[in-house]
């Protein structure tokens, strides 16, 4: 009898131990949030709500469990190539991390290679992996610039990041039209004043001729 009791005993806790975990999960605290802005959480429309917002943030800052090491993969290449590389035009949405409302945009990412290339899918990836983190825009374009330099050391590296901020654009100012510009020089491009240049030429052009 002894023996059985201990197993009721476990058996109960089971639920009582997950229960726990349920109301510790972000989808029960955005239920709580939810209730606190005077709405019913069980509402219809609202019943998967939080539940949706949870798997929502979890991948809009799948960032934070990324690492540049396993998105480059090895992908870096002896090659004798010393002109300017640009990947230009690369979209990314983030968060804010003041207000947590998404700001986003483009990012032009240039390098010029010294010893070694990388793989150019790579670049946008990385660009993803910061961005799907709580961010400001200038420390995302530092953080894109600053792993590139890292990785490849290059000669130089040049990044531009143009965005739009919903916390201008919703609250505070309200300007639906205003936009961020942020920029990172390092190596040639913050010493050469004809390789910054280049690079910003290229940006401003409308389209890439083929």
């Amino acid at each position: 009898m002894s023996s059985n009791k201990a197993v009721v005993k476990v058996i109960k806790s089971k639920p009582q131990l997950h229960t726990a975990a349920q109301n510790d999960s972000i989808a029960a605290h955005m239920a709580r949030v939810i209730a606190q802005l005077g709405e019913d959480p069980d509402r219809e429309g609202l019943k998967r709500t939080p539940d949706r917002v949870e798997k929502a943030l979890r991948y809009l800052t799948q960032g934070y469990s990324m690492d540049p090491a396993t998105i480059v993969n090895g992908a870096l290449f002896t090659v004798k190539y010393d002109e300017m590389v640009v990947v230009r035009d690369i979209e990314f949405f983030s968060l804010c991390e003041h207000h947590l409302l998404p700001f986003y945009g483009k990012m032009h990412v240039a390098y010029l290679p010294k010893d070694k290339v990388i793989g150019l899918s790579k670049i946008p990836r990385l660009v993803d992996m910061y961005a799907r983190r709580f961010q400001v825009q200038e420390r995302l374009t530092q953080e894109v610039a600053e792993t590139l330099q890292s990785m490849t050391e290059p000669r130089g590296v040049g990044v531009i990041c143009e965005a739009r901020h919903f916390c201008m654009m919703m609250r505070g100012v309200e300007k639906q039209h205003s936009g961020a510009v942020t920029s990172a020089m390092l190596g040639a491009f913050r010493s050469h004043r004809e390789t910054r240049e280049e690079f910003l030429s290229i940006v401003a052009h409308n389209a890439v001729q083929f």
